[in-house]
């Protein structure tokens, strides 16, 4: 289960909108109701934590967010600027290198393009948001 308190403005995630589940976008967290103000496309609307879903991240959605994808025998390597992300296998994001000048990261379980964007946030200082 995702946490509202995990989310900040402009992470991307999944929303449960009376049954139908759809993606979003955070447009402000109300820490204190534990919810989220979230344009789901259509329009924005407060959800509940157990409304919300983590996104898989996956290359679809590294392309989105303005990563070049790069192959080395058998890993591949997704670049945006000087921050860098690998992954051991093609479609394999279950254990993934990152890095950002001298701050190296690793991570062996499947993250949320939501965890992502507030990883390259923190290492970067730039946010992560559709290119």
């Amino acid at each position: 289960m995702l946490k509202v308190s995990e989310l900040k403005q402009g992470d991307i995630v999944r929303v449960n909108d009376d049954g139908v589940e759809r993606g979003g976008v955070v447009v402000r967290v109300n820490h204190a109701e534990h919810m989220a103000l979230i344009d789901n496309g259509v329009q924005e609307f407060w959800y509940g934590q157990d409304d919300i879903k983590p996104v898989p991240m996956d290359e679809e959605h590294l392309v989105k967010l303005g990563f070049e994808k790069e192959d080395h025998d058998g890993s591949v390597k997704y670049k945006k600027g000087a921050f860098r992300l690998v992954t051991p296998r093609k479609g394999d994001f279950s254990n993934i290198e990152m890095w950002y000048r001298e701050d190296r990261r690793h991570f062996s379980f499947q993250l949320g393009v939501h965890q992502l964007q507030n990883l390259h946030h923190d290492m970067t200082k730039v946010p992560l948001e559709l290119a």
